[in-house]
């Protein structure tokens, strides 16, 4: 017979056994549940590949990629389906490459560019309608050699722009409609370009009104390098403020984005993205790449373009793609996307100039001493890698690929 005390020792060593066993089921809970939380912040290596740039930036913007032909097949175009959901040709819509001849169209390389896109179901941007640089000589010149009036030229570029915007109608989102007018001298203005000296600065309203025609749906945009740089940053706020004052057709600016290891500075880059967004436009980053090449120094006698072009030539010693370098342009890369992701509400797409390291057109440039320049087909000079991409020669994911997307 248990007596009155024996049964009340009994239940209450019960009832710790009990309360210990419950306390330990609930640690046990709480350590999965952390372990699972943990897990959801810091997914395994494998978990990390299956995601592409576009997918860790599918609630910020758009990740564009610009290609050529060489890059639609293979191990390329692979990688393109699975980072990227925007393209740009590199070249092959630009004036000169489309249209050779005036009564000539070459739609076959930039046709294959969009149907590649269509069928991945990949954004298309174009690039570009109007440029200085790689537009053919027969748009400023008359049958007899001289040089055509504004009236032509203006009915050259309004045939030119509504015919190549009709050809891709519904199938590109967005144009650049006109590319680096402003002149890189902090003195002048507007580029003292063939366009610029037959019409004025007449072309670039008109340019915007001719594509705005052809596809009303289409977003528009002005498009230059060095648009973070002070003096060249209010001269291009200058343009964009007189195209919005006379309500020309004008979606917004795209900043190129050829940058260096330490240029532009944040304190810049925030600059240039808050002016260009005070006049109602909306901002794209349209040929981001971040070389690791210095800008060599300028001679004291390096007065002219031809001499300039020489100084290029020069042979300078390639320390390759060091593990410094590779600190500093992820620490740069880095920079750039926090402040991109700040400014979500007003970037409406990034877009890399070219995959990878495989290939920039950067490379034939020998780090250049006018930096930043235009991105157009580059020259047969001696090839100095830039590596400027976030994705190595051999197709793989780079420092900076990780320092982009781990936030």
């Amino acid at each position: 017979m248990i007596n009155n005390n024996s049964f009340f020792s009994i239940f209450k060593r019960a009832a710790l056994v009990f309360t210990s066993a419950l306390l330990v089921a609930q640690t046990n809970i709480q350590c999965k549940l952390k372990h699972n939380a943990s897990a959801a912040h810091h997914p395994t290596q494998a978990e990390n590949y299956k995601k592409g740039l576009k997918d860790y930036y599918k609630n910020y913007f758009p990740i564009g990629v610009a290609v050529n032909m060489a890059a639609l097949k293979g191990a390329d175009s692979a990688l393109i389906v699975h980072e990227f959901n925007s393209v740009t040709p590199e070249n092959d819509m630009k004036m000169g490459p489309i249209h050779p001849k005036e009564n000539e169209y070459n739609w076959k390389n930039a046709d294959a560019i969009v149907d590649f896109a269509v069928k991945h179901h990949i954004k298309i941007r174009g690039h570009n309608l109007l440029w200085h640089n790689q537009a053919p000589g027969w748009m400023f010149k008359n049958a007899d050699g001289s040089e055509v009036s504004k009236e032509v030229l203006l009915k050259r570029l309004k045939d030119h722009i509504t015919t190549v915007v009709n050809h891709y109608k519904g199938k590109i989102y967005a144009w650049d409609v006109v590319n680096e007018a402003i002149d890189d001298d902090s003195t002048k203005f507007m580029r003292n370009s063939m366009w610029y000296k037959i019409c004025g600065d007449d072309f670039i309203p008109k340019a915007f009104e001719y594509a705005h025609a052809a596809d009303p749906k289409a977003a528009l945009y002005y498009n230059d390098y060095n648009s973070e740089h002070p003096a060249k940053r209010e001269h291009i706020y200058k343009l964009l403020k007189s195209l919005v004052d006379a309500k020309v057709p004008i979606t917004g600016v795209g900043m190129q984005g050829h940058w260096k290891l330490n240029d532009p500075t944040p304190e810049l880059l925030r600059k240039a993205l808050d002016e260009y967004s005070s006049l109602g436009l909306k901002i794209q980053i349209t040929e981001l790449d971040i070389t690791i090449r210095m800008p060599r120094s300028r001679p004291a006698n390096l007065n002219t373009q031809a001499n300039a072009a020489n100084a290029n030539l020069l042979p300078v010693p390639d320390a390759g793609f060091t593990p410094e370098l590779e600190q500093k342009q992820a620490a740069q890369y880095k920079m750039v996307f926090d402040i991109f992701r700040q400014y979500k509400n007003v970037i409406t797409g990034v877009t890399f100039w070219n995959l990878s390291d495989k290939y920039s057109w950067l490379d034939s440039r020998g780090g250049g001493l006018a930096g930043g320049a235009a991105a157009g087909q580059t020259s047969s000079r001696t090839v100095r890698k830039a590596y400027p991409l976030l994705f190595d020669e051999n197709l793989q994911r780079k420092k900076a690929y990780w320092s982009v997307v781990n936030f």
